[in-house]
């Protein structure tokens, strides 16, 4: 799969949002959330094009699911 710049970006947006949910939201965060989310988008972009996965499988596989945030904090 390869992703737009404009689903990179919106991909990047709902992983920094919810980087800052599963820390309260608290202020000043904003930054490192987004920075953070780049780099495990682009991780997991990567691994995608390396191991052939379709939009398709992607899709069903979900975004919040496929980044397992909660396990890379």
């Amino acid at each position: 799969m390869v992703a737009t710049a404009e689903e990179r970006s919106e991909m990047i947006a709902v992983a920094a949002y919810y980087l800052a949910e599963h820390r309260g939201f608290t202020a000043g965060g904003a930054t490192d959330d987004w920075l953070q989310a780049e780099q495990q988008i682009d991780r997991m972009l990567e691994a995608i094009r390396r191991q052939g996965i379709s939009r398709v499988q992607f899709e069903r596989a979900g975004l919040r699911n496929a980044l397992r945030l909660w396990d890379s904090t």
